[in-house]
């Protein structure tokens, strides 16, 4: 009886985080696009600024634009499976009873969860690999010209 009631509560806890999910996989979507759009920008204006005028606070910044793209990058696709998994229950418990209309909703529910969290989570990684790149390049770059005037 206790494993019953344990298992009962649990699956509604489940249950209650699909919409949730759904909204943080829509707010990761929304971060990784405005990612794309920032790494973007930084290529033609922030990563010049920083180059003339403002070297010693590129550190920070660097390690910042890093974090969120990074977070994104891990974030997506766990969202992505807890979307695929969430549904695929009561689809089950439909399938179960026969009803298909239900388990192809929770079907096409788990699949697009799946796809957009993997989508998220190759955004972010493109993002955070070119990133990368490019800050090695400035911090490089940096490094040469505070050597060069110091010397």
């Amino acid at each position: 009886m206790f494993s019953g009631v344990v298992i009962g509560a649990m699956h509604q806890l489940v249950e209650l985080l699909l919409y949730p999910v759904l909204a943080a996989l829509m707010l990761a979507m929304l971060l990784t696009l405005w990612e794309l759009g920032m790494m973007l920008a930084e290529r033609f204006y922030i990563l010049p600024a920083y180059r003339r005028s403002q070297p010693q606070r590129f550190g920070q910044y660097a390690s910042r634009r890093l974090e969120r793209s990074d977070l994104l990058t891990r974030s997506g696709p766990i969202l992505g499976l807890m979307g695929t998994l969430i549904p695929l229950g009561p689809g089950l418990t439909a399938l179960g009873n026969g009803n298909i209309d239900i388990l192809a909703t929770a079907l096409t529910v788990a699949f697009d969860t799946t796809v957009m969290g993997l989508l998220i989570g190759l955004l972010a990684y493109v993002i955070s690999r070119v990133r990368r790149r490019w800050y090695e390049q400035l911090w490089q770059q940096l490094t040469e010209q505070s050597e060069h005037e110091a010397g």
